[in-house]
């Protein structure tokens, strides 16, 4: 592997995981042009075909095999040893790599990060906005903050405290209605296969055996907007129903939705200083807006049945 640019493997390795030039440049954050660039730049200078271009995306050939099982044991140590780098930085400044989920950004996160940047200028904030845990040993994130039941045991941090959900409705469409809400006779807005292991998909299973779905979406956000335009009923975290105008409680918070909020870090990082400021400045500033994130916040509605 001597004279080999890091960078390049790095390429090689993200189109060997997405399987297709489009999914290893959102994961690199270039476009596919570049990632092909690259790609086909490396198999030259190696005098090496590593993938087979088919119709359903890009297969390693037995040369390309032998490469990535290399380029995984270079991956691990020098990820490992950033790992260990960080973790000695007493610097508060840098970059913190963020993953979180889109309901949290378009709630309360943002405040709370302006509150961070005011209090600490120096450190800047990298946000990815997914609604599945990156994996924060191979360094895709450095800190975590989502709700989330039994955290990965690679990872520590705190739970900050419970998620309540409730049903919420168009307000506009209620109040057209002037009539209580039926749970079981209501169109709904539901998650999507994506988010089947939600506690609202397995609650919607349960309770309503589906329902009358209107519409699925892969975002609790999304869920919001098709709520909002009177699509159904979704089942929402109360940090985002209670935060959305448009909408009103139609039932009070359902503990067997409740989930857990967390802050989550690597072992590795945890005592770098910058990582150590933000991770307690988020508990800190979760801790106070629980009554909003237990659904503390909102009175019932007239609709609430």
């Amino acid at each position: 592997m001597a004279g080999f640019d890091w960078d390049d493997l790095r390429y090689v390795l993200a189109v060997a995981d997405a399987k297709s030039l489009a999914g290893a440049a959102r994961t690199l954050g270039v476009n596919h042009t570049t990632v092909f660039r690259r790609v086909s730049a490396f198999e030259r200078r190696l005098g090496l075909r590593l993938f087979e271009r088919r119709p359903a995306g890009y297969v390693l050939t037995a040369g390309g095999e032998e490469l990535i099982a290399a380029a995984r044991h270079i991956e691990d140590t020098v990820t490992r040893l950033e790992r260990k780098l960080a973790g000695q930085d007493l610097r508060l400044s840098g970059v913190i790599r963020l993953t979180t989920t889109d309901t949290l950004m378009a709630s309360v996160l943002p405040e709370i990060l302006s509150e961070f940047h005011q209090a600490h200028p120096g450190i800047q904030i990298e946000v990815a906005v997914t609604n599945t845990m990156l994996n924060l040993s191979k360094r895709d994130a450095d800190v975590a903050i989502r709700p989330v039941g039994n955290p990965p045991e690679t990872l520590v941090g705190r739970r900050i405290g419970k998620v309540a959900f409730a049903i919420y409705g168009s307000r506009d469409c209620l109040v057209k209605r002037q009539k209580k809400v039926d749970l079981h006779t209501e169109r709904w807005v539901a998650p999507d296969d994506s988010l089947a292991a939600t506690s609202v998909a397995r609650w919607m299973r349960s309770e309503l055996n589906g329902g009358d779905i209107a519409l699925r979406a892969d975002s609790f956000v999304a869920m919001r907007q098709a709520a909002q335009a009177g699509l159904g009923l979704a089942a929402l975290p109360c940090y985002l129903g209670d935060l959305s105008r448009d909408l009103v409680r139609v039932h009070p918070p359902i503990k067997a939705m409740d989930t857990a909020l967390w802050v989550l870090t690597h072992e590795d990082l945890r005592h770098t200083a910058r990582i150590r400021t933000f991770t307690e400045f988020a508990a800190h500033a979760f801790a106070r807006r629980r009554p909003l994130l237990e659904g503390e916040r909102a009175r019932p509605s007239k609709h609430q049945r």
